[in-house]
């Protein structure tokens, strides 16, 4: 943590603070989580990880996960098939919750009601309105609400974050962001559940698709690097590639619009992986690739024979002229090598969770942390209301503040 804290503390003030604890000073935070699939027992794995967690109690209504959650934390944790009923049994601090999208807004007021704090996968909810509640109740109650966004305790974004504020690649006018896969998203259903249960991110009542799965982490980081958010946002989606039933887009394209001109833009497809997952911050000066690690400096264009040989006549200078020497040069993409961005010590996504850990001991939020969080999930959702209704979308104006 002290790698991924030094010298952000302006970039980003959720890392430094974390970074200025120690995660040995104290009990660990006794944490229960909530959803026990693919990604559940992911972060239960790095949970386990941290110097100041643990997981005390695992909570899962479809038994075949539950077993497999239970599998990673022994016998003598607690399991339950309903998360109330761990609630009520005690003895935790804080809960996680890795569930579908659209049970994410209920099962944290309940969680808030039970008197315990918050992190939960993102996208944060299902629409605008329940992330406002999931904010609301957080002040209200005084309780740590943290969203997962790993890439925020990234050690190589954060230096990314930190030259780019620095100047190095001068002013940032556009970002380009795409995540790619090849991929139809559908799971084989197992024996006693449900296509909508296992497949519930190809379902509108519970998903947005690309945008809340994916789009979310990239809008998280447009605003983080242009230090701003979107003032409104115009968009394409289409079901375009795999007809199979589903209700939510497997391609998009979208520009969010920030103040002073400039934009991001971003795509995502489901048939195609060539580009994968990429971010390009692009300045006057230079651009910053954060998912590959890399930061490229602006070269100097090329000069052609006959304009140097003009400069050469104004300056009276004389040298040999090249015949058949190259009167254009294509615009092709730049394949200068850069520089590395370097990479941390440890996993970004075991750092969230124990700055995580020390924000529940602190019993106070990572400053910064939510805000940003909650800014990327009404952006997703903006994006999808602007392709849905084919037109342009402005940013709310009845937000909480933060």
């Amino acid at each position: 943590m002290a790698t991924a804290g030094a010298g952000v503390a302006a970039a980003a003030p959720w890392a430094a603070q974390a970074a200025g604890r120690d995660p040995l000073a104290g009990p660990r935070v006794r944490i229960g989580v909530i959803g026990t699939g693919d990604r559940g027992r992911t972060l239960i794995r790095n949970i386990l990880k941290t110097r100041n967690c643990t997981v005390a109690a695992v909570c899962d209504n479809f038994a075949l996960n539950l077993e497999k959650g239970r599998a990673l934390v022994g016998a003598n944790t607690p399991a339950f098939a309903d998360h109330r009923a761990m609630l009520d049994a005690g003895g935790l601090d804080a809960v996680v919750i890795a569930t579908p999208l659209d049970l994410h807004a209920r099962q944290t007021l309940d969680v808030f009601g039970a008197g315990l704090h918050v992190w939960c996968e993102k996208a944060m909810a299902r629409t605008i309105k329940d992330c406002s509640a999931m904010v609301k109740a957080s002040q209200d109650r005084g309780k740590v609400l943290q969203i997962g966004h790993q890439r925020m305790f990234h050690p190589t974004y954060l230096n990314a974050l930190r030259r780019a504020k620095a100047g190095e690649i001068g002013p940032i006018t556009q970002i380009r962001a795409s995540w790619h896969r090849n991929t139809s998203w559908r799971r084989p259903i197992p024996e006693g559940s449900t296509d909508r249960k296992i497949n519930w991110r190809l379902y509108r009542e519970s998903s947005a698709g690309l945008m809340t799965e994916l789009a979310t982490h990239q809008l998280q980081i447009g605003n983080w690097f242009l230090e701003d958010i979107p003032t409104r946002v115009i968009g394409s989606g289409s079901i375009c590639f795999w007809k199979d039933g589903r209700e939510v887009y497997d391609q998009v394209a979208l520009i969010y619009e920030y103040s002073g001109g400039r934009k991001l833009v971003y795509t995502s497809l489901l048939n195609n992986a060539r580009y994968g997952c990429e971010e390009q911050i692009q300045g006057s000066k230079g651009t910053i690739e954060p998912e590959l690690g890399r930061i490229y400096q602006e070269v100097p264009p090329k000069v052609l024979a006959l304009q140097r040989m003009q400069e050469d006549v104004k300056r009276g200078h004389k040298r040999v002229v090249p015949i058949g020497g190259a009167t254009w040069f294509p615009e092709l993409p730049v394949t200068t090598p850069g520089e590395s961005l370097g990479w941390g010590e440890y996993d970004e996504t075991m750092l969230q969770f124990e700055g995580f850990g020390e924000a529940v001991r602190a019993g106070k939020p990572l400053p910064g942390l939510l805000a940003q969080a909650y800014a990327a999930s009404v952006a997703s959702l903006l994006g999808e209301q602007a392709m849905d209704r084919g037109e342009a979308m402005t940013w709310p104006t009845d937000l909480v503040k933060l």
